[in-house]
């Protein structure tokens, strides 16, 4: 059995993995709180795997309500090295139809900075690098798998992070065209920003569902329109996971397990004692 950990993120339609062998549920206690639901661990062709519901099961959270922080925090503590993060989207390009998938590399944000979308505070600063906010190599990956498992699947792109839970207004979905976006959603820049803090690669199966507004050809985006499209995509979107879980081998070649090691600025002997114990998990190693 590989020595590996992955994390699976489920968004909209994918709140549980079959084909799981030795599941476990496992409830997880963090310093930020409780995470969105139980954690299910397995074993899955060789390969220990952590999932999790991101809204919880039944979709219970907007995501503006996910406790972001403490879904990676129990993801480290479990011991996961790589994240599959799946997400429902809209499109903001014509040759990403529903139904397709995208591996997104680049962010822009437009959420309302009401989310807790960092680790630090409370007497420790840290800056990471965010550059390039997904971990290359896994995505790579998951462009491979994705490609055998059947998929049409588009390479790259930005991903427009918006506050929601409403849809774009038509004026804002143009605006998203005009700045080359590929696709619009409401959740993984957040699991981004706080998985490279925690050390964690982070790669994106995105679901294109609609065209969100902007398309003058196809109806204005609908729940109604999205759950038919989440019901195909999802069932790929696990094909994809089992064909990445293969492929993903037990070494990092990426520099995501030590992106925090100089991103703290605070003097270390100034650090609340509570607040170091709090980050253990997370930058220990680099606080003694």
């Amino acid at each position: 059995m590989s020595e590996t950990t992955i994390g699976v993120i489920g968004g909209s339609g994918l709140y549980d993995m079959e084909g799981l062998e030795q599941v476990e549920r496992i409830t997880i206690e963090t310093p930020f709180g409780a995470p969105s639901d139980e954690y299910v661990t397995g074993i899955l062709n060789g390969v220990k795997l952590v999932f999790l519901p991101r809204h919880g099961r039944g979709h219970r959270l907007l995501p503006s309500e996910v406790n972001y922080r403490a879904n990676i925090y129990g993801m480290k503590k479990l011991g996961v090295e790589r994240i599959i993060s799946v997400s429902a989207v809209g499109s903001l390009k014509e040759a990403i139809a529903p139904g397709h998938i995208v591996i997104p590399d680049q962010f822009i944000d437009r959420t309302k900075g009401i989310r807790k979308d960092t680790f630090f505070g409370d007497g420790i600063v840290a800056h990471v690098g965010f550059a390039d906010p997904v971990c290359c190599d896994l995505s790579t990956t998951l462009f491979s798998a994705a490609q055998k498992a059947g998929a049409t699947t588009h390479k790259g792109g930005t991903y427009i992070c918006m506050e929601g839970p409403a849809f774009s207004t038509r004026a804002e979905s143009f605006s998203y065209l005009a700045l080359g976006a590929s696709v619009i959603g409401m959740t993984n820049l957040t699991e981004a920003k706080l998985a490279r803090e925690a050390e964690i690669c982070y790669g994106i199966i995105a679901l294109s569902t609609d065209y969100d507004c902007w398309h003058d050809s196809h109806d204005d985006v609908t729940v109604e329109a999205i759950i038919k499209i989440i019901h195909q995509n999802v069932a790929m979107a696990k094909n994809i996971i089992r064909h990445a879980v293969a492929e993903i081998g037990t070494a990092r070649p990426c520099s995501c397990g030590s992106a925090m090691q100089y991103a703290v600025i605070t003097d270390k002997s100034v650090i609340p004692e509570a607040t170091r114990q709090k980050l253990a998990p997370i930058i220990g190693k680099y606080l003694k």
